[in-house]
């Protein structure tokens, strides 16, 4: 242990250290500037009462520096007076001016202090019967006037009072050990104040006033260590006390010097406050604007949680799928689902999964609720054409993989599956219309006049097609005789005769994809060259007709090849009715 100078210690006797902030007890009304009591270092606690020791505030202490003689004899209650107490007849023997016999009659006594204000000496306090309540009233009183001697003799009269009546209110005998213990501490009696603060401690165990109290009596008694523990279980309870802050940070460095680098091997145990003790204060009700900023804050804070749950559960669900454990992964995906409902990919990935699985009908779902947020999803369609392949549903899968490779046409995964779509839905179109054989229906053929043949030509040519037919009947004759005698000439002047938007409704008995390649070959050979509009025209009526989707995914290689010609010659005509533009649009319809 190191050993202070003797000239160091005396002039800490002589020039004590003030806290920077006041102790004091239950309430008060007055401000620091007009008392020249004790202070306070603390918010003001639910307390019962007011105005004595418990309440008051000043920023000077010397009081308690300066001693009466250290003993507190010349404050012991003799017989009489206890019994006097405990009838409510005492008489109070204080030098102020409080008329102490005036609480029988039942009247209420105000009376005013040194600030003028009125102080009523018959106030309740807390549980007290009001003999004892009046003289906590006088004690408080005398200790805001500066007689704390005689503050004092009434605490200590109304402790006994209590102790006499058998009273079961803890608050209340620790409130009055706590504001007699001010009244020692004002007047240097440092070791009766540790008794006191320790007894209202018993009582009310972390009150903190008692502790803040104790604690500048073990500094005035040079017992550092023991101030210590007491300032920074105030802390504990209290962050805000700066005077317990400012003694905390005199008293370490006064450690330091005494005890060394070891000093806190020496302290004693600090206690540990309960969570009940330290929310005792009252708190001013957060303002509109801190509740706001409050809730923004929670919510922001919620949206990043979420954002780190989702990405690590899309991270762990992914892992699963290389690992090919495809089970796994849709377990993680559906979490996914629950935190970001409207994630795009998330959904993808689970259809993948499904697919996997042979779980064809969720993953078609799966598929449908990804283009509902992004309707050009190239992998939701690819995806939802797999689907649609394991349930069957060949015409929609091929559906499917042409919107992906219009997309993008270098989509090879695409293109191959539909070439295999294509002869399934060929396949099963033949198992479909696999019936009984119809008599054909006799296509009458209109003969060129001459001597010389009676049958019908073998040559194109010769032969003539019904120009103005007036329904689907007579238009599929003649379409089937021009195409007979692969005369694309005169399938080129039944069209030339025909309204383009009666045209779907003419082809709706008879399309097939050879009527189709013939139809553009013959809009391609003969009437681009005559009538552009009108092939145009055509093209924009024709895919209109009922099963053309089907239909143009049944074309041979050669015969799509026929189609692209088309419409590259016609994006190179120059109309007024129909740009270039125009002619893309509609061959992204056939292409």
């Amino acid at each position: 242990m190191t050993t202070i100078p003797m000239r160091q210690k005396q002039n800490r006797l002589a020039c004590p250290v003030e806290p920077s902030q006041p102790v004091g007890g239950e309430e008060s009304s007055s401000t620091p500037a007009e008392r020249g009591d004790m202070g306070n270092a603390q918010k003001k606690p639910h307390s019962r009462g007011d105005g004595g020791p418990h309440s008051e505030f000043n920023n000077s202490h010397q009081g308690h520096w300066r001693s009466r003689g250290g003993s507190s004899d010349k404050y012991k209650v003799t017989q009489e007076s206890k019994e006097k107490v405990a009838n409510g007849t005492g008489k109070s023997g204080s030098t102020a001016s409080v008329p102490a016999d005036q609480s029988n009659n039942g009247k209420e006594t105000p009376v005013r202090g040194n600030a003028g204000e009125t102080v009523n000496l018959d106030a309740p306090c807390g549980a007290l019967p009001p003999p004892l309540a009046r003289l906590k009233n006088e004690g408080n009183l005398l200790f805001k006037n500066g007689q704390f001697a005689d503050a004092l003799e009434k605490y200590s009269q109304a402790i006994q009072g209590f102790t006499d009546s058998g009273i079961d209110s803890p608050e209340d005998l620790c409130i009055l050990y706590s504001n007699r213990a001010a009244c020692y501490l004002k007047d240097g009696n440092s070791q009766e104040c540790i008794q006191d603060c320790t007894r209202a401690l018993e009582l009310q165990s972390f009150s903190l006033k008692p502790l803040l109290r104790r604690a500048m009596a073990y500094e005035s008694m040079e017992r550092y260590r023991q101030a210590y523990v007491d300032y920074k279980t105030v802390l504990q309870i209290d962050t805000s006390v700066q005077s317990a802050h400012d003694s905390v940070n005199r008293i370490t460095r006064l450690l330091i010097e005494q005890d060394g680098p070891e000093w806190r091997e020496k302290l004693p145990d600090i206690p540990l406050v309960p969570l009940s003790a330290q929310q005792h204060r009252r708190e001013v009700p957060p303002s509109a604007e801190v509740l706001k900023a409050r809730a923004e804050k929670a919510a922001i804070d919620a949206e990043r949680k979420a954002e780190v749950r989702f990405t690590a559960l899309k991270q762990e669900g992914n892992d699963f799928v290389k690992k090919g454990q495809y089970s796994d992964a849709l377990g993680k995906y559906t979490e996914c689902l629950k935190l970001k409902p409207e994630e795009c990919a998330i959904y993808t990935n689970r259809a993948l999964c499904y697919l996997k699985l042979d779980r064809f009908t969720e993953a078609k779902q799966d598929c449908d609720a990804a283009l509902k947020v992004e309707p050009t999803n190239k992998k939701a369609f690819y995806r939802r054409a797999l689907a649609n392949k394991g349930l069957k549903d060949y015409l929609a899968c091929s559906s499917d993989l042409q919107e992906v490779l219009q997309q993008d046409p270098n989509v090879q995964e695409a293109e191959k599956e539909l070439e295999e779509v294509t002869v399934l839905l060929r396949q099963s179109l033949a198992s479909a219309n696999a019936s009984p054989a119809k008599p054909r229906t006799t296509v009458p053929i209109t003969e060129v006049e001459g001597d010389e043949e009676t049958e019908s030509s073998p040559r194109g040519e010769d032969i003539m097609v019904n120009l103005q037919p007036t329904d689907a009947c007579q238009f599929g004759q003649a379409l089937n005789a021009a195409r007979c005698s692969r005369n694309t000439a005169a399938c080129a002047d039944l069209l030339a005769s025909t309204a383009p938007e009666m045209l779907p409704k003419f082809l709706s008995t008879q399309l097939d994809g050879d009527n189709i390649s013939f139809i553009i070959q013959a809009l391609d050979y003969h009437l681009l060259e005559k009538d552009p509009n009108l092939v145009y025209q055509h093209l924009n009526n024709l895919h209109t007709t009922d099963r053309f989707s089907v239909v143009l995914m049944l074309l041979e290689k050669n015969e799509r090849l026929h189609v692209t010609q088309l419409f590259e010659h016609l994006s190179a005509v120059q109309s007024t009715e129909f740009t270039k533009n125009d002619v893309q649009n509609l061959a992204n319809k056939y292409i």
